[in-house]
């Protein structure tokens, strides 16, 4: 009798354990729970701790969080008939468990299906370059049908990805082929246009070359005139200058000093190596003054040497006509003088247009 009251009051325990659990649940934070109660829906359960009836409640819980789920590879036909293989990531998150429950038998499979049938749909109405350039339009769009169609099973999409878009093997060659022509196309234009700026720089080098040795010819005859010009100004003042000193040095000399400078001027130009020598016409009036001076004529009479004051009246102030005589350093310093202005003249003058380019 003892035992089976112990027997009896293990299976009220057992039984009271039961019916304690099965009345007692606890819902996770990241998760909701719809209660049922003998078939019947009698509310959303939220975290912690939920009492229900035991034994005859039923509880289902539904996880929150995003879930990420693939949508497998496909092939689909572009508008253009090319055929590719494509495929995607989706990401959703349960909003409204009771119809996540009781609206579709299963929101995943359902969500993934839905998924690949809009999917081969966009798809389908589009170009393959513009596919392959246009995947975040694709990824849109692609959300937005999800997302309105799946709102009643309350289910979000939040994020559509395309993973991959992989031609088919002969469209994939033609558009290597394609893409290669494209890239010959590209090289032979750049190559023409390198040949094009290359000629036109080549003309434009010998453009610039021929101008800069015309600026420089001119310069350089210029810089020949310049000279010339100041050698036969100073050749000029250097004669002149020396028939002044004859000229005042003349002044005080008489007829027979300039008979003897006579007689040594005839006999240098007898010393020279020509074949031919030119004399004045005066050489005859030359001649008779040496003669009177030898005595072999009619006697001359001798010349007054001139004093200052007769030098003076005659042609002036003999300083004034034979100027300052200038020394070695005088020289060297007007040369340098000389020098600096043509650099300056030639250092000044404007390039012309052409060479400004």
């Amino acid at each position: 009798m003892g035992f089976v009251i112990v027997i009896l009051a293990i299976f009220l325990v057992f039984i009271i354990i039961i019916f304690a659990t099965s009345g007692v649940k606890i819902v996770q934070p990241y998760e909701q729970a719809v209660y049922m109660r003998l078939g019947k829906f009698v509310r959303v359960l939220d975290q912690g701790l939920n009492i229900v009836t035991p034994l005859i409640s039923t509880v289902i819980k539904m996880d929150l969080r995003t879930e990420v789920m693939d949508v497998p590879k496909q092939e689909v036909i572009t508008k253009d008939n090319s055929p590719i293989y494509v495929d995607a990531i989706i990401y959703i998150k349960v909003t409204d468990p009771k119809n996540a429950f009781f609206e579709v038998t299963n929101y995943r499979l359902a969500t993934v299906n839905l998924a690949q049938t809009t999917l081969r749909s966009i798809i389908g109405q589009m170009d393959l370059d513009e596919i392959l350039s246009s995947r975040e339009n694709i990824n849109i769009q692609l959300r937005d049908i999800l997302d309105e169609n799946t709102d009643k099973w309350g289910v979000r999409v939040e994020n559509v990805e395309i993973k991959e878009v992989d031609p088919a093997p002969k469209v994939k060659e033609s558009m290597e082929e394609q893409t290669s022509a494209e890239r010959k196309r590209r090289a032979a234009i750049l190559e023409a246009d390198g040949k094009k700026r290359s000629a036109i720089m080549e003309a434009e080098g010998k453009k610039k070359s021929s101008i800069l040795e015309a600026e420089g010819k001119r310069q350089s005859m210029v810089l020949e005139a310049e000279g010339k010009r100041l050698a036969t100004i100073l050749e000029a003042q250097g004669e002149a200058q020396k028939l002044r000193i004859l000229s005042v040095g003349a002044a005080s000399m008489d007829s027979k000093a300039l008979s003897i400078v006579s007689m040594d001027t005839i006999k240098s130009v007898s010393d020279g190596q020509a074949s031919k020598i030119y004399f004045p016409l005066e050489l005859t009036k030359i001649v008779d003054g040496i003669s009177e001076y030898m005595g072999s004529t009619k006697k001359v009479e001798d010349r007054e040497v001139s004093d200052i004051q007769g030098i003076t009246a005659a042609v002036g102030n003999p300083d004034d006509i034979l100027g300052p005589i200038p020394t070695q350093a005088d020289i060297k310093a007007q040369t340098a003088a000389f020098d600096k202005a043509i650099q300056e003249e030639v250092s000044g003058e404007e390039i012309p247009s052409e060479t400004k380019e």
